[in-house]
């Protein structure tokens, strides 16, 4: 959902200051230096086939399967090759967004069912549609399937994406849930409190995560380990626990929306309620995670540990995760970006090539091919990585690809350290709240080098956790690729800790800006001149691509937000749009509470972070010289999609 393009940054580097160059220098050359270690390349999709990938599986002869939005699947011969041969198995499906192979035959689930394709006289086409399990549907846009994932045991688990009406909505029987469902088609609800499971299945232990994207009651995406009768967080699905084969009797009127207590405080209250296990941080890590693909080996250092990806940023993420107290908890870690589309499906080849399928239609992503199918392939080279970061009682202990300098680990300066959280609210998203910054007072280094024990004031259960290491190197010199992880703190192990010091807050309360004046001013004693509308619409647009004023002329604006995602709107100098995008991503942490507005003399309005279905109204004076200046959102990624063009004319 967000839009994003190097070429171009790359081209606006003369109108930076030195600052900008700096950090947008070093964002283009991670994804050129991860390029050195996980190489993409393209698979050659014909002109006629609209690869819009909804789910991918290789068969037992190597060819890789393909459903697609558009009611297709394709097998492709030699993928790997120049010229892979595509042959069209099956067509006339209902938006399949998930594909899996058994046996001999194809399962794939469809807007309103589980459905087996099979060639019975191979030729190449599948000639048996059979239904293995129905559910029902209202036609809501909303209303995805996803799946299947083969359980160990033959099983098969689909998850049913909740319907919108301006929120998230159960509209039919079990949307917000996962459900298993044998060859034979008998089905069990296993876990409800979904919003868009569009991701999902097992770790090295087989134990089932599904993902989740930001939205109402979800402050952030996440992961979340699944097990039978979890509710994981959304009140939606619960009107479905009155059914008799429902694992869980919780019901929607138990879940009360209390404005500003976090998940994991919610949880206490609430058994049934299963926290994350990993949170992604909105705008930091990704915007829409989406399919999960465990680590083999032969593939780098980071075997058993799990691959996300993320279609709004067209990335692909890394996991590793721990179980303390019993219960998963774990930290993401940047993998690889710079996929030519919105990364939706991941699956691997038998020589453990990472296949990628994406599709950006209706979700906007970074990359700006509207679908492809790539391919991911380990170089040989090791990174130097935090391989993985474990919690310790009184603070972290992080393990190295490679050897450190022990002088600059053991520093600690080298790091630093803020935690955060996010509220459990009907509203869509949250943003970081109780952020502090926590003090590394020590660092213990390991004689070999590849571990270093931070000792850390103050932690707190249930929050996250931003840890910066970006003063660390190798014995070589070589900075870590990815330098920033986010762990989630769900338990802290047994053992001394150390008590907190005054913590340091972190961000400002609301938005307060001399350039969003939100009443008029008294001194306009004749009042507005000139009234604008404008509003949202889908695809992340604006509703109007241009608007004419006069200069000088004193403006009402109302800005009203229809959609399903939180945005602003920002009035810029001409030619400033992508220079202020850039920066407002660089806010960081700090971005939500200043509306993702930076603080630039480029910037000349702007209203408030609309959430959706809300509105906002600002007053200004147009600028006195006439020329076409611009319009944009600049919640982080939106810049590069939405915007338009205020053109101001003489009085």
């Amino acid at each position: 959902m967000y839009g994003f393009n190097y070429i171009r940054f790359g081209l606006l580097l003369c109108v930076f200051t030195t600052a900008e160059v700096s950090t947008l220098s070093a964002q283009l050359s991670v994804e050129a230096m991860e390029s050195a270690y996980y190489k993409i390349s393209s698979v050659a999709i014909p002109d006629e086939v609209k690869l819009e990938v909804g789910g991918l599986s290789f068969n037992d002869k190597g060819q890789l399967a393909v459903s697609t939005r558009r009611g297709e699947v394709w097998i492709i011969d030699n993928p790997n090759s120049a010229k892979p041969t595509f042959n069209r198995f099956a067509h006339g499906l209902h938006e399949p967004l998930g594909l899996a192979y058994k046996d001999g035959a194809y399962y794939l689930a469809q807007r309103g069912e589980l459905t087996l394709l099979k060639d019975t006289d191979n030729n190449g086409k599948a000639d048996q549609y059979r239904t293995i399990y129905q559910w029902d549907l209202v036609g809501n846009y909303h209303e995805y399937s996803y799946g299947p994932v083969f359980l160990p045991d033959g099983n098969m688990l689909v998850t049913l994406n909740l319907g919108w009406i301006g929120r998230g909505a159960s509209l039919s029987k079990w949307r917000g849930w996962m459900l298993m469902i044998s060859p034979e088609g008998k089905m069990t609800p296993l876990a409800v409190g979904m919003r868009s499971p569009a991701g999902f299945g097992l770790n090295a232990n087989g134990d089932v995560f599904y993902t989740e994207n930001q939205g109402d009651w979800v402050g952030s995406g996440r992961m979340t380990h699944i097990e039978k009768g979890n509710f994981v967080g959304h009140p939606e699905g619960l009107k479905w626990t009155s059914e008799p084969n429902s694992p869980l009797k919780l019901s929607m009127d138990a879940i009360k929306d209390t404005a500003e207590i976090t998940l994991y405080d919610y949880a206490k209250l609430q058994k049934e309620l299963k926290v994350p296990s990993v949170w992604f941080p909105h705008t930091l890590m990704g915007i829409s995670t989406s399919d999960i693909a465990l680590i083999p080996e032969n593939f780098g250092p980071f075997a058993g540990q799990l691959l996300v990806g993320d279609q709004g940023h067209s990335k692909i993420m890394r996991v590793f995760q721990e179980k303390i107290n019993g219960q998963y908890q774990g930290v993401c870690f940047g993998f690889k970006e710079g996929f030519s589309s919105g990364v939706l499906r991941l699956t691997w080849s038998p020589d453990n090539q990472l296949y990628v399928g994406m599709t950006n239609r209706g979700w906007a992503s970074r990359g700006k091919e509207p679908y492809g199918l790539q391919r991911l392939e380990w170089t040989g080279k090791t990174p130097f990585e935090m391989t993985a970061i474990r919690a310790q009682s009184n603070g972290f202990e992080i393990t190295f690809t490679q050897p450190v300098d022990r002088k600059k680990a053991a520093n600690p300066d080298s790091y630093e350290l803020t935690d955060f959280n996010y509220k459990y609210h009907h509203l869509y998203g949250s943003p970081p709240i109780m952020q502090e910054k926590r003090t590394v007072y020590k660092v213990e280094v390991s004689q070999d080098g590849m571990k270093a024990r931070l000792f850390v004031e103050g932690l707190r259960e249930g929050f996250i956790y931003e840890i910066k290491a970006t003063g660390v190197r190798s014995i070589a010199g070589a900075p870590i690729l990815h330098p920033t992880a986010y762990y989630t703190l769900n338990n802290i192990p047994d053992g001394e800790r150390i008590a907190a010091k005054d913590g340091q807050s972190v961000g400002a309360a609301g938005l307060k800006s001399t350039k969003r004046m939100t009443e008029m001013p008294s001194s306009w004693f004749n009042g507005v001149e000139q009234v604008v509308e404008i509003g949202t619409k889908a695809g992340m647009k604006f509703d109007k691509e241009e608007i004419t004023v006069k200069a000088n002329s004193k403006i009402k604006l109302v800005f009203n937000n229809p959609d399903d995602m939180t945005h602003n709107l920002v009035i810029v100098k001409p030619n400033t749009a992508d220079k202020v995008g850039e920066a407002a991503i660089q806010l960081g942490l700090q971005g939500a509470d200043m509306g993702y507005v930076p603080d630039s003399e480029d910037v000349l309005f702007h209203t408030g972070l609309i959430s959706p279905n809300a509105s906002d109204i600002i007053y200004f004076v147009a600028p006195s010289k006439p020329g076409v200046y611009q319009f944009v959102c600049t919640f982080p990624g939106h810049a590069q999609i939405m915007r338009g063009n205020l053109k101001v004319v003489a009085k």
